[in-house]
């Protein structure tokens, strides 16, 4: 609650800044573009960053950096070790104590300044928490890491005409577009497509493996990798343009999808032009908002399968005794509860999530999950 506390005294009356905190700042200030007016409304801003990967963290670091007054972090999942080569946010602690990625970000980011009020929230963004997650923020940032929520954020964003940034990387290669509704097109008008029946499919983009990635039709970040560093130039240009946004300075490249392969060296910029038809912005059609085409179980990479069970609660101390009486190796904090039934590692959440490593077979995680959690 101490974060809340602090952004609450803050959105009453923003603190003028003091000579330390102007120090901090400096060669901020000193750019022309922002100045000390800028940077005055930087800390009396607010972004949500939903998604802390390797995007997320990078993302975050900088606007924490900025000065970003208040900061909002969305994770479902925790941290491995298959992480620290690119999540600039995490160490090998957290992923020995297998931590939340919100909590272990939210952690490191409030050491590296006090003067931003950061808020870690543990879950998976879905259509009937989004409202309560994202509401009266002004800002939206993606770093997620599948077309679903990304979708979900869109509709979001365009129902409630909130800007936000989606960016995308694999491999090399990385995406990103501002997207400003009602004025630029959506991400519903880059990667929907429409067919004779009036059916809605989600499409990468020809030449544009980071998108296809996302959308599952080409190789992903666990089949064929990821570059930090590719991570990090996607985040850089995704925070650069959440800045502007920030101070009322939009992007000359609005309504443009910008990519980059740090391998090759090769920049571009594609303009996207919004559609008619479009399922979201055209005919305001918000089916990933409104829980008709978000998934009930999710695939997640590492071969595993995510099962969600909202409308639960679990006591996880109470689980791991029972699972320990029965045999069973476990390891739990707070937050999260891990034990496995070779060849499978099963990760509970509090909320009811489970996360079932060694399968892709949805029946397969559905048994598990009903015979050790219960159905």
């Amino acid at each position: 609650m101490e974060a809340r506390r602090h952004f609450s005294h803050r959105e009453g009356r923003i603190r003028e800044m003091d000579a330390k905190t102007r120090e901090r700042y400096s060669r901020q200030i000193l750019f022309a573009e922002i100045g000390e007016e800028g940077q005055e409304r930087l800390r009396a801003s607010s972004v949500v960053v939903v998604g802390c990967g390797a995007l997320g963290t990078a993302a975050a670091n900088l606007l924490a950096r900025a000065g970003v007054g208040r900061l909002r972090i969305v994770d479902r999942d925790f941290v491995e070790d298959s992480n620290l080569q690119r999540q600039t946010l995490f160490e090998e602690a957290d992923a020995r104590e297998a931590l939340p990625k919100a909590v272990a970000a939210e952690r490191r980011l409030r050491s590296i300044n006090s003067d931003v009020c950061v808020e870690g929230v543990v879950a998976d963004l879905a259509p009937d928490n989004a409202a309560s997650l994202l509401e009266g923020f002004p800002l939206l940032l993606d770093g997620t890491d599948n077309f679903e929520t990304r979708l979900l954020l869109n509709d979001y964003a365009v129902a409630n005409g909130v800007p936000w940034i989606y960016a995308a990387v694999v491999a090399s290669y990385g995406v990103t577009m501002t997207i400003r509704p009602g004025l630029t097109a959506c991400l519903a008008c880059l990667v929907e497509k429409e067919d004779s029946a009036g059916a809605v499919a989600t499409a990468g983009l020809e030449g544009s493996p980071a998108l296809g990635a996302a959308a599952g039709a080409e190789p992903t970040c666990d089949t064929v990798g990821v570059l930090g560093a590719a991570a990090g130039v996607i985040a850089s240009l995704e925070a650069a343009a959440a800045i502007r946004l920030l101070l009322g300075k939009p992007a000359p490249a609005e309504g443009q999808l910008t990519s980059c392969d740090v391998w090759t060296g090769r920049f571009q910029s594609v303009r996207v032009a919004r559609r008619d038809d479009c399922r979201a912005c055209a005919r305001r059609e918000f089916h990933y908002l409104e829980g008709r085409a978000q998934p009930h179980l999710t695939l997640c990479g590492r071969d595993s399968v995510q099962i969600h069970e909202r409308r639960r609660s679990l006591d996880l101390r109470e689980l791991g005794g029972r699972l320990a009486a029965g045999g069973s190796e476990v390891r739990q904090n707070e937050f999260l509860l891990r034990f496995r039934v070779p060849p499978y590692e099963i990760t509970v959440f509090a909320d009811g999530r489970a996360v079932i490593k060694g399968t892709r077979d949805p029946a397969v995680a559905r048994s598990l999950y009903a015979r050790y959690i219960g159905a």
